[in-house]
């Protein structure tokens, strides 16, 4: 029998690392197959690993000791936190995780410190920090955009700008948008509603007002970007996947004197036209070998919404491979006969 303790020293500590009805202790359990427990002592709390499998038993300890670490450092820990945590210990990048949880980007008005919560995430952070433009392509619940604003903030508290402007592309400015009542900007506000969530939680609604009024927050359709010179500013282009390329070459040449850009997308979930190319998906390719262009890939393994959105990623992108996988085999059967059929003449 295999065991491991690792002292926590409060039963707060203890008590968060365990989570609500020790649910992150036991997705830790099942994943390693092992058994913790919690010790109280004269010197204080330890939480104790045993098992039958030492590997197993060491490795839930390593996970562990992250979750401390995190804890201590004022993190809250979810499962699908601790599912990350063991996945990457797991994998041998256990050393990766102390690049992240240490650098609070902003604090909400709630007094959230909001910190990358994956390697990953980290990453696109720091590339935001050190280039002038930055492309973060990934799937859905990564934190593109929710980190991309937190940056934004953070630079327009620090002065480092004298506004945030944040456009998305309105694909839908025809005749679907037309049945929804109110003026223009009435109608495109269902499809900012992200951005607006994402400043409310940092600025609250009130001072999102005031910066509203006074110009130093604008946002608006993709559209309302062409003729104009960004100086001063950061700039965000979310849903990016959704841009033509013609709108996204507009779009990166907007960028004036001090600013810097941050697009946002998500290849699998283009809603354009059938037939019509994705302006991100040419930027990505077009941009890649350019200094001060950051560009970021996130994986399954940065979703940060509930766990079975990983789950669901996977599974579409399993399905989606193994869809074209049998359309080039049909693609190949098929130029088997025919050329058969040109032997057979």
């Amino acid at each position: 029998m295999a065991q491991v303790t690792i002292k926590t020293g409060t039963s707060d500590v203890t008590s968060r690392i365990f989570g609500s009805f020790d649910v992150n202790i036991r997705a830790l359990e099942d994943r390693f197959g092992v058994r913790i427990m919690n010790r109280s002592g004269s010197d204080g709390d330890a939480v104790i690993v045993s098992g039958e499998n030492e590997d197993g038993v060491r490795l839930a300890g390593d996970v562990l000791k992250q979750m401390q670490r995190m804890v201590n450092g004022g993190d809250e820990i979810s499962e699908q936190t601790v599912l990350y945590l063991a996945d990457m210990v797991a994998a041998g990048d256990g050393g990766e995780l102390e690049a992240f949880g240490d650098d609070c980007i902003c604090v909400t008005t709630r007094g959230k410190p909001i910190k990358a919560k994956t390697v990953g995430q980290k990453k696109y952070v720091d590339l935001i920090r050190r280039n002038t433009i930055v492309l973060g392509v990934g799937p859905a619940g990564t934190g593109k955009t929710f980190l991309a604003v937190a940056m934004a903030v953070k630079a327009l508290r620090d002065k480092q700008v004298s506004r945030i402007i944040l456009t998305r592309p309105a694909i839908e400015a025809g005749e679907k948008l037309g049945f929804l009542p109110g003026d223009l900007q009435s109608k495109i506000d269902p499809y900012l509603r992200p951005l607006y969530d994402a400043l409310y939680e940092m600025m609250g609604t009130e001072n999102y007002q005031k910066h509203v009024e006074k110009g130093t927050i604008e946002i608006a359709p993709l559209a309302y970007m062409r003729g104009r010179t960004l100086d001063d500013s950061f700039i965000i282009l979310d849903e990016a996947q959704n841009a033509t390329p013609e709108q996204m070459k507009m779009f990166l040449t907007r960028l004036g004197f001090n600013s810097k850009a941050v697009v946002t997308g998500d290849l699998t979930q283009t809603d354009l036209p059938a037939g019509a190319k994705s302006g991100l998906a040419s930027a990505v390719k077009i941009l890649e070998n350019i200094d001060d262009i950051g560009i970021h890939y996130f994986t399954e393994r940065d979703v940060v919404r509930h766990k079975l959105v990983q789950k669901i990623i996977v599974a579409y992108d399993a399905y989606e491979r193994a869809a074209a996988r049998r359309a080039e085999e049909a693609k190949a059967k098929n130029a088997q006969k025919y050329y058969r059929r040109k032997e057979g003449q």
